[in-house]
């Protein structure tokens, strides 16, 4: 039996990869799935969700939940411009020789719960058991903890893919686009005292693959899976090559889930983290130095983010993963 997880997520493409590295990995029991607004707006997320776990056997039981449609206070802002329209680099697009749709559109319930109630569902199962992976804004876990935090104290831990300490953001200057898209989110549940470990920038946008090795991992074998990957990524290439200037598939969302796999692949030193939610200009940026906080915003010293990573290693076990049989 694995770590207990749930997952929450704004399935864009590195969501998917980091959904199918947990279902691919036995140190993992992936208990439960809930979709949060982000990357897409939270009814195109879910969409996207069963149409992941359409390439795959889910884990007998898994419950999906589908969470918050907009943010704290703010409008929602997507990165469809990176994903693509569907998030999923328009799978839409894609035919097999017959002509006939390679991803089917899924189909979903008529009715599915919220992610609040599939939370409690899993704590009320499985007390001090559970670790939270959030891949997307952190709504979900804010409303959560509005109007009792006591439940969520049940959780083991919580694993974070967010901010960035120590290097520039990836939506403005300062701000990473998961603390960016709901700062005020971010700001409540670093001020939890829950037992929270980031993984920012800093270590994530050292874990990537080139379109080349993307199509070599795909050209490995007749997984759907692989080819869903070369198939999946393709947009978000196309904009790092526009944008960026160089061909890489930053593995974001994917290291944190191999962090809750081998916590070993980061360094977690503990830091004071706020995040600005008043100065527009700075609006997302995760703070670090005390002294440059309004009292208000000064966070919970447990926090553990990480800041360095053995990328070799991480990008090892993803490539592994993906290609066993």
């Amino acid at each position: 039996m694995g770590r207990r997880v749930i997952i929450d997520t704004d399935p864009g493409v590195d969501d998917a990869l980091a959904i199918l590295l947990a279902l691919r990995s036995p140190e993992l029991e992936v208990i439960a799935i809930t979709t949060v607004c982000g990357n897409v707006p939270v009814e195109q997320g879910t969409q996207n969700l069963f149409r992941i776990l359409g390439l795959v056997k889910p884990p007998p039981g898994l419950l999906i939940g589908q969470g918050a449609a907009r943010p704290l206070r703010q409008p929602l802002q997507t990165a469809t411009h990176v994903h693509g329209p569907d998030g999923l680099g328009e799978l839409d697009g894609f035919r097999n020789q017959d002509g006939s749709p390679r991803y089917p559109k899924p189909k979903l319930p008529r009715a599915l719960p919220t992610a609040l109630e599939v939370w409690g569902q899993c704590l009320h199962r499985y007390p001090g058991e559970l670790t939270l992976i959030t891949l997307g804004p952190l709504t979900n876990l804010a409303l959560a903890l509005e109007p009792d935090p006591a439940p969520l104290r049940q959780l083991r831990s919580v694993l974070s893919m967010g901010g960035a300490i120590s290097v520039p953001g990836n939506v403005t200057p300062v701000a990473e686009y998961n603390i960016f898209v709901d700062p005020h989110a971010a700001q409540r549940v670093f001020q939890s005292g829950l037992p929270i470990t980031l993984v920012p920038l800093d270590v994530t946008t050292k874990v990537a693959m080139s379109r080349k090795e993307i199509q070599a991992l795909a050209a490995g074998g007749s997984d759907p899976v692989l080819r869903f990957v070369a198939d999946a990524t393709g947009q978000a290439l196309s904009y790092t090559e526009r944008v960026e200037g160089a061909s890489l598939f930053h593995l974001h969302d994917p290291l944190a889930v191999a962090v809750a796999i081998d916590p070993t692949l980061v360094q977690t030193p503990p830091l004071s983290i706020a995040v600005e939610t008043e100065d527009q200009t700075n609006l997302g940026r995760t703070r670090t130095d005390p002294r440059s906080l309004r009292g208000f915003q000064k966070a919970s010293p447990t926090i553990q983010a990480a800041l360095t990573v053995d990328a070799a290693r991480a990008l090892k076990l993803f490539k592994q993963r993906f290609t066993r049989k």
